[in-house]
């Protein structure tokens, strides 16, 4: 009996092992989800070196020439095509010059999304978009995964604004919402740790955090712990009640509370 319950045991032990090992072995596949090229010819297009790689920015805004006119660096989610955004925040955002950021491998641009490389690329964006308005206000704002890059580009750089859409305070956090039968944090490789001090903790821009009560991706607790790492006269917090993490834009309380934000 006791010679079966350890092979019984055991069996499980390697199951486990080879279930961890799959998951780390997988995980950048079941984080990114890399959007085609769009080919939209109706938006203007910058392309912004970034070591090796070459991103594709879509530009919207009629003043993109303009050294001082505001502008926004946007960061959408992991398998969001962030053309598809333009058009509502063109008419949300109507006086910024607003830069939609293609990730690596994402739309055309190169290469293959890690964390490093999002925020090796973040920093690249901001400075191209800084030589194209070195005296207009620059804001950034991240949807879901785009929270995790935006919080880190305003921690390293001078920002106006911060908006944060559906975020999380760090990708083990939400991995453990999801998978908390294995050991997250040994596993998670793109951390993505926004509420950390070196991060939430050294952002100085007014910052807007938009939470959906009923997010099934990313949990609004996730949301919520994130805006408690932030000083809280700096951040202010919108929960909309029956959103979801992908209809959270359907809600007029968001672009309401966009345009009087910035």
């Amino acid at each position: 009996m006791m010679r079966s319950l350890l092979s019984v045991l055991a069996w499980m032990a390697v199951v486990y092992a080879a279930l961890c090992g799959y998951a780390y072995a997988r995980q950048r596949a079941l984080l990114y989800f890399p959007t085609p090229d769009s080919g939209r010819d109706d938006l203007p297009q910058l392309w912004v070196p970034s070591g090796r790689e070459r991103l594709r920015l879509w530009v919207v805004g009629t003043r993109s020439d303009a050294p001082d006119a505001a502008a926004l660096i946007y960061f959408g989610g992991n398998a969001e095509d962030v053309a598809v955004t333009a058009a509502t925040l063109r008419v949300t955002l109507p006086r910024r010059v607003i830069y939609l950021v293609n990730y690596r491998g994402y739309g055309g641009s190169s290469g293959q999304p890690t964390e490093e490389g999002l925020f090796a690329d973040s920093a690249a964006v901001y400075d191209a978009v800084r030589r194209r308005h070195p005296t207009g206000a620059i804001a950034v704002m991240g949807r879901s995964l785009g929270s995790g890059v935006a919080v880190h580009l305003a921690a390293l750089r001078e920002v106006e604004r911060l908006v944060l859409v559906t975020p999380f305070d760090s990708m083990i956090a939400v991995a453990r919402e999801h998978y908390g039968w294995l050991p997250v944090s040994l596993l998670v490789r793109d951390r993505y740790d926004s509420a950390a001090a070196v991060r939430a903790g050294q952002v100085r821009a007014p910052t807007l955090i938009v939470i959906a009560d009923d997010d099934e991706v990313i949990p609004a607790r996730r949301g919520a712990a994130l805006a408690a790492a932030f000083p809280p006269a700096q951040a202010r917090t919108l929960r909309i009640a029956g959103a979801t993490h992908n209809t959270i834009d359907r809600f007029p309380p968001y672009p309401q509370a966009l345009a009087a934000f910035l």
